[in-house]
C-alpha cells in the first residue's frame, strides 16, 4: 500500500446497550469520512457491525459461528454514499462483545486473540478501541465486561493498540482521531554529552551542559536521537478562491483564480521592482531601516515555540538504553538539563532549551520533553496593584468572599469523585466540527442553510443547563451580594471642548468658586492633559473671569449634537459624531463623511497644497476606526485612496503617508483586522493585485 494511503475498518457495537449513544457514534464516524474526503480521498474504509439482529459475514458461511455480525460496507475508497450509510446505523437486538469471536475448538479465547494479534503485527496493522460505558447499571453483565477488558489488555500488550474509556457523548466525539497526521522529524542526529558537564544546585536544580549537534566530535560521548513536534494545531483546510466567470457549458473549467502581484517604486509608479531589488524595511522612529534577509537571519533567535519530544533512534539499542538511563537518573535526582541545539550543520542560530524527563510505564521507551527558554528581553513583568490597596468600601466582606468562592467551586470542571468535563484530549474543536459538517451538507445541497448547533457541540460552547439548575441557589446568592448597578451615561466631549473644561476647572479651583457644578477627578484631569494639543487659538476668551458664565456656556454648547463634518473643525466634528451613542448609525455616518472629505482634499489638491490637511484627517479617521474596532473600513479606504493616487500621478501623497507613519490597521491594534505587522510596513511599496482571471 502507498505510504500516504490508509485502510480503516470500523467495528461498531449497535446492540441495545449502545442505542442511547448511537447518534453520537453516527456523527463521529461520519466526521471521519468527511475529513478523509478532504485530506485522504484515496483512503479505504470498511464498516462491520456486531450486535445486529441478522448475521451477514463470510466467516459464518465458511467456518460457522460469528453470529449477529454484519458487514455494512466492504472496504473500498471513501465516497459520499458511505456517509449516508453511517448516518443511519441499524439498531441491533443482540448484545455484542468487543471481540465477536466464536469459542474455539481448542484453547481459549485469549489464545485466539494472541493469534489474531500476531497476524496484525506481522502485517503492520494496529487497532484503536473506544469503550463507552456511560453510567453502568446493576443489570450490566460484569462477567462479560471483565472478560472484554482482559482481552483488550491482551491486544494492547501484543500489538500497537490503544484503548480509551469514555463516559460522555462529548468525550466520544473527541476520542476518535478523525485525521491522522504523520509526524515529521525536526532533527535526526547526535546527542552529545560534554566532559565539562556540570551539576548545578540552584532552585529546582539543573543538569548542564548537553549539546545537540549535527556532527559529533570524537572527544564527546554521543548517541543518536530523533526530535519531533509534540503537538500541532489543527487548522482549517486551505480554501481556494472560486470564480464563476467560466461558461456554465464548459465541463472542464477548474474555476480557479490566478493572482499576480507587482511591486512598484514609489518614486516611479510605472517601474516594476524585481525580486532581487526588494528588501524588507523596519520602522525606526520616523525612518524605515532596510535589513536584508541574510542580516535578519543572523540577528534572529528562536524562543518560546512549540514543545518538542526527544526520543532515541528507533531500533538503536545503545541509544534507547542511554536515553532511558539519563531520563531516569534525572527524574530520580529531580533535575532537568539545559541544552544547546544546532538543528543543521553550519547553522548559525543556536537554540537554548530545557529537557524534562518523560518516563513511560509501558513498553514505550523513555523520552524527553524539550522547551525553548526565553531570553531576558522576551519576559514581560506586568505589575498589578494589590486589592488591599483599595479602600475598605471596595473590599469584599466575608459573605461576599464566601459567595465568590462557592461560585468558583461550582464551575470546577473536575469535581471530586466525578469524571473531568471537557478533557483536552477528548474535546474536539467545535468550530472545525461544524465546518466539516456544513461543508459535507453543501456538497449535497448547494442551497442548504446553516443547521442549528447540535446538542453535543452545545455542551462544549454553552453552559451546562443541568449544572446551572443544580446550583441556582449559589448563583442567586452571588447576585444578591454583588448588586449590579447601571453605569450613568458619561458625557463624551470633543477634543476642543475637553481643553475648555480643563481651563475652566483650573480657574474655578484657583478662585475656589462654586460656580458651575462640574466635578472632575484627578484621573480625568490627567487624561485631558495627556491628549494632544489642538486648536488652542479657538479657545481664547472662553475661560474669562466670569466663571459662572464660562461653565454655563460650556455645558450648553457641549450638548449641541454635531450632525455633519464641517470645514472649519473637521477633526473635532468627527470625534463628536463618533462619541454619539444614541444610535449606531452615527459611527458609520461619521466614517463615510470623513472618507469623502479626505478624498476630495486629495483629488482637488494643486501641487499637494491640501495634503497636510488630508493627512490630519486621515490620522483622525485611523484612530477613530481603531477605537470603534472598524479596521476593515479604514484599510479598504486606504487601499482605494492609494490606488487612485497611483493611477492619477499623485504618488507624492503616498510618500507623505510613509513620512507620517500612516499605514494599515494591524491585528495588534484591532482584533478584527487581518493585516500583520510586516504587511502594514510594506504597504507603501506594495500595490494591489495586477489581475484576476477566471480559468
Amino acid at each position: 500500500m502507498a505510504r500516504n494511503k490508509e485502510a480503516v475498518v470500523l467495528l461498531l457495537d449497535v446492540g441495545p446497550p449502545m442505542h442511547s449513544v448511537l447518534p453520537e457514534i453516527e456523527r463521529v464516524c461520519s466526521m471521519l469520512i468527511q475529513k478523509k474526503l478532504i485530506y485522504g480521498k484515496y483512503d479505504e474504509v470498511g464498516v462491520v457491525l456486531f450486535g445486529t439482529e441478522e448475521t451477514n459475514n463470510e466467516l459464518t458461511n465458511e467456518v460457522g459461528g460469528y453470529e449477529h455480525v454484519a458487514v455494512l460496507q466492504h472496504i473500498k475508497v471513501v465516497d459520499a454514499d458511505l456517509i449516508k450509510a453511517l448516518e443511519k446505523l441499524p439498531r441491533g437486538t443482540a448484545n455484542g462483545d468487543f471481540y465477536p469471536i466464536k469459542d474455539p475448538y481448542e484453547g481459549t479465547k485469549e489464545d485466539q486473540v494472541n493469534t489474531i494479534a500476531a497476524q496484525m503485527t506481522a502485517h503492520g496493522m494496529k487497532m484503536e478501541g473506544i469503550v463507552f460505558r456511560g453510567k453502568q447499571n446493576d443489570n450490566a453483565n460484569k462477567t462479560v465486561v471483565e472478560e472484554n477488558d482482559h482481552l483488550l489488555n491482551v491486544f494492547s500488550e501484543r500489538t500497537a493498540s490503544k484503548t480509551v474509556h469514555v463516559q460522555s457523548s462529548t468525550s466520544l466525539l473527541g476520542a476518535l482521531r478523525t485525521r491522522n497526521i504523520s509526524p515529521v522529524t525536526v532533527y535526526r542526529g547526535d546527542f552529545e554529552l560534554s566532559p565539562k558537564m556540570k551539576n548545578k544546585q540552584a532552585g529546582n536544580s539543573f543538569l548542564a551542559l548537553v549539546r545537540v549537534k549535527s556532527k559529533v566530535s570524537q572527544q564527546l560521548e554521543a548517541f543518536r536521537v530523533w526530535v519531533y513536534k509534540k503537538t500541532s494545531e489543527e487548522k482549517f483546510p486551505t480554501l481556494k478562491k472560486y470564480s464563476d466567470k467560466a461558461p456554465s457549458t464548459d465541463r472542464f473549467a477548474t474555476h480557479e483564480i490566478k493572482v499576480d502581484y507587482e511591486y512598484k517604486s514609489v518614486e516611479d509608479p510605472g517601474k516594476v521592482v524585481p525580486p532581487e531589488q526588494r528588501i524588507k524595511g523596519f520602522c525606526y522612529g520616523p525612518q524605515v531601516v532596510p535589513i536584508s534577509s541574510a542580516e535578519l537571519e543572523t540577528v534572529k533567535h528562536y524562543y518560546m515555540k512549540d514543545v518538542n519530544i526527544f526520543i532515541a533512534e528507533p531500533g538503536n539499542t545503545k541509544a534507547i538504553l542511554a536515553v532511558s538511563a539519563l531520563a531516569r537518573a534525572m527524574k530520580e535526582m529531580n533535575k532537568v538539563a539545559i541544552v544547546r541545539c544546532v538543528w543543521q550543520q553550519g547553522q548559525g542560530n543556536v537554540v537554548v532549551g530545557v529537557l524534562t524527563p518523560n518516563l513511560s510505564d509501558k513498553a514505550i521507551p523513555d523520552s524527553f520533553y524539550f522547551n525553548i527558554l526565553p531570553f531576558a528581553d522576551d519576559i514581560r513583568e506586568f505589575q498589578f496593584p494589590s486589592f488591599s490597596n483599595f479602600s475598605s468600601s471596595f473590599q469584599p466582606n466575608e459573605q461576599q468572599q464566601e459567595a465568590a468562592d462557592n461560585l468558583v467551586k461550582m464551575l470546577d470542571l473536575a469535581p471530586a469523585g466525578e469524571e473531568e468535563a471537557l478533557q483536552p484530549d477528548f474535546t474536539p474543536n467545535p468550530v472545525l466540527e461544524r465546518f466539516y459538517h456544513h461543508l459535507e451538507l453543501k456538497s449535497r445541497h448547494p442551497d442548504a442553510a446553516l443547521t442549528p448547533l447540535d446538542d453535543t457541540l452545545k455542551k462544549i460552547t454553552e453552559p451546562d443547563p443541568e449544572l446551572i439548575s443544580r446550583n441556582k441557589s449559589v448563583i442567586d446568592e452571588f447576585r444578591r451580594l454583588f448588586e449590579l448597578k447601571e453605569n450613568p451615561k458619561v458625557f463624551l466631549l470633543s477634543h476642543f471642548q475637553s481643553l475648555i473644561v480643563l481651563s475652566v476647572f483650573e480657574k474655578c479651583w484657583a478662585s475656589k468658586s462654586k460656580a458651575g457644578i462640574l466635578q472632575l477627578k484627578k484621573s480625568n484631569r490627567r487624561l485631558l492633559r495627556d491628549r494632544s494639543s489642538g486648536s488652542n487659538e479657538e479657545g481664547q476668551g472662553l475661560g474669562n473671569d466670569n466663571d459662572d458664565e464660562g461653565v454655563t456656556a460650556l455645558v450648553s454648547t457641549s450638548t449641541v449634537k454635531v450632525e455633519k463634518i464641517g470645514d472649519s473643525t473637521p477633526v473635532q466634528d468627527f470625534e463628536a459624531m463618533m462619541s454619539c451613542r444614541d444610535s449606531p448609525e452615527w459611527i458609520s455616518k461619521a466614517i463615510e463623511e470623513m472618507k469623502r472629505k479626505i478624498f476630495n482634499l486629495v483629488e482637488d489638491s494643486c501641487d499637494g497644497d491640501t495634503y497636510q490637511k488630508a493627512l490630519e484627517l486621515l490620522a483622525a479617521l485611523r484612530n477613530g476606526c481603531i477605537l470603534e474596532q472598524e479596521p476593515k473600513q479604514f484599510n479598504d479606504f486606504l487601499r482605494q485612496l492609494c490606488k487612485f493616487c497611483q493611477e492619477n500621478n499623485l504618488g507624492s501623497f503616498c510618500e507623505s503617508l510613509a513620512s507620517k507613519g500612516i499605514t494599515l490597521i494591524t491585528k495588534n491594534e484591532a482584533q478584527d483586522s487581518e493585516i500583520t505587522e510586516d504587511e502594514a510596513r510594506s504597504f507603501v511599496v506594495k500595490s494591489e493585485p495586477k489581475s484576476e482571471q477566471g480559468l
